[in-house]
């Protein structure tokens, strides 16, 4: 099928945690047979901090960040068979939902694909009015990268159709074992930009971890963190590219993964961070969260921490043996569960199983 996809980014993960969902998901599908088209703004300087280049699997359209640019990406809507319009695009996200719909044929799979349910849920419930909410009856799919059951309950509380998670995952041939290197060797690392609704977690559970573990080494890397005040045990490294993740991951004793706010309170939402890790075969220490023994096993896969003083205990205890044992565990239940070719699978189902449908549609209403 041709599918049009209108994004943040493919090409940028320079402040743009979706970029690792989106090549793997859209890489898979276009290895099924799909055409697919990405659709990106040149904004927030992703261009100016590009990860790839333009991939032989996907045909990626920038596009000025002007009101008049998105009016011409919309028109080529009309040319798809399936129609994705994804949330936090950031640039003009009202005028393309609502545009990119209007444009399509009306046999088209129209989807809303999106990658903070949490917080698009909770924009959408204070505004009766908001573009979203109006547009969902007339949506085929949502689709959602976490969330679970409270997801999938709240947008169809909301008129949609159908709402499907489809999870993070991992990308073998992007994220796996690499030798450590000397710049990422710590005793734990942490990956993750600086961002309101996640600030106060990093500091339970990393900041104040570091400030009880002064003979130890901790590193965090991750735009917006240079101004913030750290113990001198912590190193700040800022922006790290995606072809340095699986080293970042790979070297220190441990890494870990702290949830925003908003995605702890949801659970059943796994970061793309998880994956990579566990891909590269790095011990994990993560927060928390309801839905966590969908992906991993605590204790045996993952280490798991309510608060800092749990980071700090699982730190000061772990052995290397025992952190290998732990990724080799995670990376192994990873690569049988949760890759993009599982994923992949699953929405090449629901696009033909929507095909199929729309098809009998058409045919019982021409009868």
């Amino acid at each position: 099928m041709k599918i049009a996809f209108y994004g943040s980014s493919l090409l940028s993960a320079y402040w743009n945690g979706a970029a690792t969902y989106y090549r793997g998901m859209l890489r898979d599908l276009a290895q099924r047979g799909h055409s697919i088209t990405f659709y990106e703004p040149d904004a927030f300087d992703r261009q100016q901090h590009r990860d790839i280049e333009p991939p032989d699997w996907a045909k990626v359209v920038v596009y000025p960040a002007t009101e008049a640019a998105a009016q011409g990406v919309i028109a080529e809507a009309a040319l798809a068979e399936v129609v994705v319009k994804a949330s936090g695009v950031g640039v003009f996200d009202d005028l393309l939902l609502e545009g990119v719909m209007r444009a399509a044929r009306p046999e088209a799979i129209r989807i809303f694909w999106d990658v903070d349910a949490p917080a698009t849920l909770a924009e959408i419930g204070a505004a009766a009015e908001h573009p979203l909410r109006r547009t969902l009856p007339s949506l085929d799919l949502v689709l959602t990268y976490g969330g679970g059951p409270p997801v999938v309950d709240a947008y169809m509380s909301f008129g949609a159709r159908r709402c499907v998670p489809v999870y993070n995952a991992l990308d073998a041939e992007t994220h796996h074992p690499v030798p450590a290197e000397p710049r990422f060797a710590v005793d734990l690392a942490f990956l993750g930009n600086r961002l309101p609704d996640r600030e106060a977690r990093v500091e339970q559970f990393f900041l104040q971890p570091a400030a009880a573990l002064p003979e130890r080494k901790f590193l965090i890397g991750g735009n917006g963190w240079e101004s913030k005040a750290m113990p001198p045990n912590v190193r700040h490294i800022g922006h790290v590219r995606t072809r340095d993740h699986n080293a970042f991951n790979t070297s220190p004793l441990a890494v870990l993964n702290i949830a925003r706010d908003s995605m702890a309170r949801t659970g059943f939402s796994p970061a793309t961070r998880v994956f990579e890790a566990a891909g590269a075969g790095a011990c994990l220490i993560t927060d928390a969260w309801v839905g966590l023994e969908l992906f991993l096993k605590e204790g045996e896969e993952v280490l798991v921490a309510r608060d800092g003083k749990d980071v700090a205990e699982h730190v000061a205890a772990l052995t290397p043996e025992r952190a290998r044992a732990i990724g080799e565990a995670a990376r192994a239940r990873i690569l049988a569960g949760h890759t993009y070719a599982l994923r992949g699978a699953q929405v090449d189902a629901l696009l033909r199983e929507e095909a199929g449908r729309k098809a009998a549609t058409t045919k019982r209403s021409a009868a």
